[in-house]
């Protein structure tokens, strides 16, 4: 399966870099405000299904642009797609986006793939059998000081946005961190943290697609995957903060407040994970307790 998926990512790929070297021809229209999609997604996002559904037509599809049209919907098989991710970066020619493919199976994710065809960078992986950039084992980075810590985000673009927020969230983050750094493509931050070039990412308003493969890729590099109060049920949350567990513990103190989930379940050994977190780790300055992460997936 991994394979198939390999294949359908570096196909798509070859679209999207042959389009890229005459990005102003290229088709665009707007979703919303700020939320764009080209023929390029398009095209990308039909090859993929043509590909994965001509190995597997019992299996499920959930992609960005067509939703759930194509494939065998009852399937306990998903495969959850998004053709290009940072469409905005590829419409002005910066070369950061992806091509973001995930296996669910039974509402886990057990097989992921980010391709960043502009680098040719492949990042894999399948459950229980670790995370791989371009054939190599990778792990999350091993910083333990919140501090010394270069975050990934990404800013709020539509109007129904809470900007002020967002502002506030972002100047508690930024006050406790070596720097904060937006790309403008989630699934391959994600992949990013998996690989140690970052050292943690938090978001809002991301959809399963953006994050369904890098999820998969931080837990199987050794980290942790979760919504802003720690719980690693996500994935349709519009909430998601990862990084290695020490940063991981350390963010959750920062970031819960905000979360919308963080009443959400009494979850005494989650909280008692976090507290062990923030004992064994240097002092940061911290927030009102809240829940942290389990190692499940989702």
């Amino acid at each position: 399966m991994i394979n198939v998926a390999v294949k359908a990512a570096r196909a798509a790929g070859a679209i999207i870099n042959r389009a890229a070297l005459d990005v102003e021809s290229v088709r665009v229209s707007q979703k919303q405000v700020n939320d764009f999609v080209t023929e390029v997604d398009q095209a990308s996002e039909a090859l993929i299904i043509e590909t994965l559904l001509g190995a597997y037509p019992g299996h499920a599809i959930w992609a960005e642009e067509s939703g759930r049209e194509h494939g065998a919907q009852d399937s306990d098989y998903v495969w959850i797609i998004d053709p290009l991710d940072g469409t905005t970066n590829f419409i002005h020619g910066l070369p950061t986006y992806c091509v973001s493919i995930a296996l669910a199976v039974k509402g886990k994710v057990e097989q992921a793939v980010i391709y960043d065809p502009t680098r040719n960078d492949l990042f894999t992986a399948t459950k229980g059998r670790g995370a791989y950039m371009n054939n190599r084992r990778i792990r999350v980075a091993k910083r333990t000081r919140l501090q010394e810590c270069l975050i990934a985000t990404g800013f709020p673009y539509r109007p129904e946005d809470d900007i002020n927020t967002y502002l506030r969230l972002m100047g508690d983050m930024m006050a406790r961190t070596a720097g904060l750094r937006r790309p403008g493509a989630a699934a391959l931050d994600l992949a990013y943290v998996a690989a140690g070039f970052t050292d943690g990412f938090f978001e809002l308003g991301l959809q399963p697609w953006d994050v369904a493969a890098g999820s998969l890729l931080i837990t199987e590099a050794g980290g942790l995957v979760g919504n802003f109060s720690g719980d690693a049920n996500f994935l349709e949350q519009r909430e998601c903060m990862a990084g290695n567990p020490r940063i991981y513990g350390q963010m959750v103190a920062i970031l819960g407040k905000y979360s919308k989930f963080a009443v959400a379940g009494d979850k005494a050994a989650v909280r008692a994970a976090v507290a062990e977190l923030a004992q064994s780790a240097p002092a940061t300055p911290t927030a009102p307790a809240t829940p942290s992460p389990e190692e499940a997936d989702f």
